[in-house]
């Protein structure tokens, strides 16, 4: 073959290559076995006589049933906000150069953290016991709100507090971890042109860590709207406390869980459809793997991760 024979570009149509599809027979064999135990469990739920389907439908929209999910709603979103501002304002707090501001952040999150969400609310149900009167006003100076503390901190009241004061500490960890995720240099260009920390905070580094800190939150509300059960414990009248008093008189104690376990899941399951766009919006302008690797990081900021990032 001559110089110009080998130099010369072929012109001919390049033959066609046969893919043959890679055969994966372990996953038929797995999705039969899956799809064959989950017909199995089905079956057994359905055709249980201890479920008393019939029964469950008659409570399903029961008043009483009713009124507790809107307890629960109630409740979920006040805790929510409680927990949302306090979290703000305990990471800025967190940040500060001043050890006693920053030292009072981290103690008041290791606490929250570190105890029982049920023994913060059976706490302050029973904090008449500790101080039978409170009075809240200047310290060492005239107090502004005075009287019995079981008459201001009501059962709803106490609610409130244990589940918005323990949020608190999880979201301080939360709006932490999406100040870090803010580029340091960013702050100092902003420190270059004369801003103070409180400017900075506003307006360089809390609009660009919200794309951190919102997702995380998602999954908080969810831990948060079931958490709400643990107020059964002292009597508000909440989803589990409503299903409770029923199966008291009726003793009809397996229908009526089924009841509350539908309902946890329907809300939690509308919690996750926004939680879903909620993703989208933040994930906006990543590759499919960087979002995928935020997801898992938003994930493992719920309670189970405890923070992980942010440590």
């Amino acid at each position: 073959m001559t110089a110009s024979e080998q130099t010369e570009p072929r012109t001919g149509r390049p033959e066609e290559i046969e893919a043959v599809p890679v055969r994966h027979p372990g996953r038929w064999v797995a999705a039969v076995v899956v799809l064959v135990a989950g017909a199995s469990i089905i079956r057994s739920i359905v055709t249980a006589k201890g479920f008393q389907w019939g029964v469950v439908g008659d409570y399903l929209f029961d008043p009483r049933i009713l009124r507790g999910v809107l307890a629960t709603i109630y409740v979920t979103v006040l805790s929510m906000l409680i927990g949302i501002v306090l979290g703000v304002v305990l990471a800025i707090m967190r940040q500060s150069p001043n050890p006693i501001v920053s030292g009072s952040s981290w103690l008041y999150i290791w606490f929250f953290r570190g105890t029982p969400l049920l023994v913060q609310l059976l706490f302050w149900f029973n904090i008449g016991s500790l101080f039978p009167m409170i009075n809240l006003g200047v310290p060492f100076g005239p107090a502004i709100i005075h009287g019995n503390s079981n008459t201001i901190i009501t059962t709803l009241g106490a609610v409130l507090l244990g589940l918005g004061l323990n949020e608190g500490a999880y979201m301080a960890e939360i709006v932490r971890a999406g100040f870090l995720s803010v580029p340091h240099g960013q702050t100092e260009a902003a420190q270059s042109l004369g801003m103070s920390r409180l400017q900075i905070m506003r307006l360089v580094v809390l609009p660009q860590a919200m794309r951190v800190i919102v997702p995380p939150t998602g999954n908080e509300t969810i831990s948060m709207l079931k958490n709400t059960s643990l107020a059964s414990i002292i009597t508000f009248v909440e989803l589990t406390y409503a299903a409770q008093l029923i199966y008291a008189v009726n003793f009809k104690t397996i229908p009526l869980l089924v009841v509350i376990s539908i309902w946890y899941l329907v809300l939690t399951s509308v919690l996750y459809v926004g939680q879903y766009f909620i993703e989208r919006r933040y994930g906006r302008g990543y590759t499919r793997a960087e979002r995928a690797s935020m997801r898992a990081r938003w994930l493992g900021m719920g309670r189970g991760g405890g923070g992980g990032a942010v440590g």
